[in-house]
C-alpha cells in the first residue's frame, strides 16, 4: 500500500465509513476474478463479460437491451477501468469505491452523510485523527522545548548545540526536499481552456530558484550560529549574520518594485497615447508592462487586487526596516562594542508592535467612518445629525448634499454592517495576536537580562494555548455522537397548527459574497503623469500582463496573486488630457 493512501485512510476512514458493498457488487465480483488476479486475467474477463453483456451483442442475439442491462454493462465497464489501472486498483484495494470517489471529487459527498459516518465511527478511527493533531503539536514544539532545556543547562555543560538543534535540521531537510521537488517538476502545463497567448506560468522557474536560494541563506545562518554557540567558530557575530543580511536584501529586492508599482487603466493609456488599446503593438504593450501595472478600469477587481498587493509590499518593507535596525543593535551588543540594557536593544520591536496596532485601528476607523457616511442610523445617529457626515452641508461631486443621497436597501445595509463587523473582528484578532507575541518577547528579554526563572516560562503562553486547543479538538472528536430518533415523532403536517415550522421561517442566503469589501484610498496613476519617455524606460519595475481587450476581460496582476475582492467604493481616475502627452509612435 502506498504511504499517501495509508495516511488518507488513517485520517478520513471515520468520515466515509464502510462501502456497504452487497455480495457480487464489488469490482472483482463484477468481472468474475479473484483479488489477486493479474492484468491479463482481468483483461480476458472483461472481454468475456463484454461479449455477453454489451447491448449490441444482446441485439444480435435477438434480445432487446433494457435500461437495467445498460446499467449492468456500464457498471462492469467502470470496474474494468479501475482494476486495469495499477494506480486506481491500489487505491480501490486500500479505501474502496467510496473513498476513490471522495479523492476524485472531494465535494461530491453529502455533508450530512459525512457527519453521520463520523458520529457512528469507532473510537479507534477517532483516535487516529486525534493522534495526528498531537503529532503535529509535538513536531512544532519539540524544537523550542529542547532549546529551553539547553539554556537551563539540563543537558549538561558539554551538550552540543548542533545536537540540540537536531529537530531543526529535520525540518530543514524536509523543506529543502520540497523545494527540490518543485524545481524538478518542470514548467506547469497550460490548461486547455486558456489560450497560449494568455497563459502565464504561475510558478516560473526563476521564482522557484529564487525561493530556494532564500531558504538556503536561512539554513546557512542557522548552521553558522550553532557552530558559534559551540565555540567551533571564532568569528564575530557580525560575520555570522552575513547570510541574514543577504536574506533581508533579497526581501527588499522582491518588495521594492511592488511598493513602487504604478497602476494605470486601459482608458488612461488610450488617452495618453491617442489611439485605441486594440491598436497597440506587442512591442508597445511590452514596454508599458515594464513600467506600469495595467488594469481594465479603476472599478475592476484587478485594480483593488493590485492596490492590496502594493500596500502589503509597503508594510513588508517597513517590517524589514525595523528588523534591520534591530539586528544592528543586537550585533553591537553581542560583539561587545556596547553594554546596553537588553530592553533598550529591543526598542525597534516595541515601536513596531505599537505601529502595527495603530495601523489596524486606523483601518478600522476608516471603515467605520465610511459606514457612518453611508448609513448614519447604523451607529444610532439620525439622518439629519451633523455628526453623521463629514463636512455637513457640503455638496457632493454630482451636486447633491449627503442627505439627498438615495437610501440604502436592506441588503446593502446588511452588507455594510457585515463589513464593519469584519473590520472590528480583524482589529481585535490582530491586536490580540500582537499582544500575545509581546508577552513572549518580554519574557525572553527578562530572561537574557538576568531573570532567575526557567526558560520554559518563555514558551509557557504558547504551551497553554496549544493545550487548550488540543483539549477542544479532543472534546470535539470524541464527544460527537449521533442523537437517536427512535420513538421521537415529528409533526410534518401543515395547516393543522398555528405555530409555524422552523423550515417555513428559513430564508435562503443570497448569492452575495460574504467577504468584506476592501476600501482603497489611493488611485491609479493619471494619464497626465504618463509620458512616452517613461514607456521606453527598460528599468525593471513591478509589472503585470497587459489585457488583450477592453471589453471587461480579466487581467492578471503581478505575482499571479489571486485575491478575493468584495464590492466597495473605489477612487475615481481623473480623465487624462491627451494634449499633455506625446504619441509613442
Amino acid at each position: 500500500m502506498r504511504y499517501d493512501l495509508a495516511f488518507f485512510l488513517c485520517c478520513c476512514k471515520s468520515f466515509f465509513g464502510s462501502d456497504d458493498v452487497t455480495e457480487g457488487n464489488d469490482f472483482y465480483s463484477l468481472l468474475g476474478v479473484e483479488h489477486d488476479a493479474s492484468q491479463d486475467d482481468i483483461k480476458k474477463a472483461y472481454k468475456k463479460k463484454s461479449l455477453s453483456m454489451h447491448p449490441d451483442k444482446l441485439a444480435q442475439r435477438g434480445k432487446v437491451a433494457t435500461e437495467e442491462d445498460q446499467a449492468r454493462f456500464t457498471r462492469m465497464k467502470e470496474a474494468y477501468e479501475v482494476l486495469s489501472d495499477k494506480h486506481k486498483r491500489e487505491t480501490y484495494d486500500a479505501i474502496g469505491e467510496r473513498g476513490m470517489k471522495w479523492l476524485e471529487e472531494p465535494f461530491s459527498l453529502d455533508p450530512q452523510e459525512l457527519a453521520h459516518n463520523f458520529a457512528t465511527s469507532s473510537v479507534i478511527d477517532r483516535s487516529k485523527i486525534f493522534a495526528i493533531f498531537v503529532g503535529i503539536a509535538v513536531a512544532v514544539f519539540l524544537l523550542p522545548f529542547v532549546v529551553c532545556l539547553q539554556v537551563d543547562g539540563e543537558f549538561g555543560e558539554g551538550a552540543s548545540w548542533m545536537a540540540v538543534l537536531f529537530p531543526l535540521w529535520i525540518w530543514d531537510v524536509i523543506i529543502l526536499f520540497y523545494h527540490a521537488r518543485v524545481i524538478m517538476m518542470g514548467p506547469i502545463t497550460r490548461p486547455d481552456h486558456i489560450p497560449l497567448e494568455d497563459w502565464v506560468d504561475p510558478l516560473p522557474m526563476k521564482k522557484r530558484i529564487f525561493s530556494l536560494a532564500r531558504f538556503v541563506l536561512i539554513v546557512l545562518f542557522e548552521i553558522l550560529a550553532a557552530l558559534k554557540l559551540d565555540e567551533t567558530l571564532n568569528w564575530n557575530w557580525s560575520a555570522i549574520f552575513i547570510p541574514l543580511y543577504a536574506w533581508e536584501a533579497t526581501t527588499l529586492y522582491k518588495k521594492l518594485p511592488l511598493a513602487r508599482m504604478r497602476i494605470v487603466t486601459v482608458e488612461d493609456l488610450e488617452a495618453a497615447l491617442g489611439k485605441p488599446f486594440a491598436q497597440f503593438t506587442a512591442a508597445e504593450k511590452d514596454l508599458i508592462g515594464k513600467r506600469y501595472s495595467v488594469v481594465p478600469s479603476a472599478t475592476s477587481p484587478e485594480f483593488e487586487a493590485a492596490q492590496k498587493l502594493k500596500l502589503r509590499a509597503r508594510h513588508d518593507m517597513i517590517k524589514s526596516g525595523f528588523r534591520i535596525v534591530f539586528v544592528l543593535l543586537l550585533l553591537i551588543q553581542l560583539d561587545g562594542y556596547v553594554e546596553w540594557n537588553w530592553w533598550l536593544i529591543f526598542t525597534p520591536f516595541w515601536f513596531m508592535t505599537g505601529l502595527f496596532c495603530y495601523a489596524n485601528y486606523q483601518a478600522f476607523t476608516e471603515v467605520q467612518q465610511m459606514a457612518a457616511e453611508k448609513d448614519p442610523t447604523l451607529f444610532g445617529l439620525k439622518k439629519d445629525d451633523p455628526q453623521a457626515t463629514t463636512g455637513y452641508g457640503a455638496m457632493e461631486k454630482d451636486g447633491t448634499t449627503p442627505q439627498q443621497k438615495q437610501e440604502l436597501t436592506e441588503e446593502e445595509r446588511e452588507e455594510l454592517k457585515a463589513q464593519v463587523m469584519a473590520s472590528s473582528s480583524r482589529l481585535c484578532s490582530k491586536c490580540c495576536s500582537q499582544g500575545f507575541l509581546l508577552i513572549i518577547v518580554m519574557l525572553f528579554v527578562a530572561k537574557i537580562q538576568g531573570g532567575n526563572f526557567s526558560a520554559i516560562w518563555i514558551m509557557s503562553p504558547i504551551l497553554f494555548v496549544a493545550g487548550m486547543i488540543l483539549c477542544i479538538i479532543g472534546c470535539a472528536i470524541f464527544g460527537i455522537t449521533e442523537v437517536p430518533t427512535d420513538g421521537v415523532e415529528f409533526d410534518t403536517a401543515q395547516g393543522d397548527s398555528d405555530v409555524e415550522s422552523p423550515a417555513s421561517q428559513y430564508t435562503a442566503p443570497t448569492s452575495q459574497s460574504t467577504n468584506p469589501p476592501i476600501v482603497i484610498t489611493t488611485s491609479a496613476t493619471p494619464a497626465s503623469q504618463i509620458s512616452p519617455p517613461d514607456l521606453l524606460d527598460d528599468s525593471p519595475r513591478a509589472s503585470a500582463p497587459i489585457p488583450e481587450s477592453t471589453t471587461g476581460q480579466k487581467t492578471a496582476i503581478s505575482q499571479n496573486t489571486t485575491v478575493s475582492i468584495g464590492e466597495s467604493d473605489r477612487p475615481e481616475v481623473a480623465p487624462p488630457s491627451a494634449s499633455e502627452v506625446g504619441d509613442l509612435d
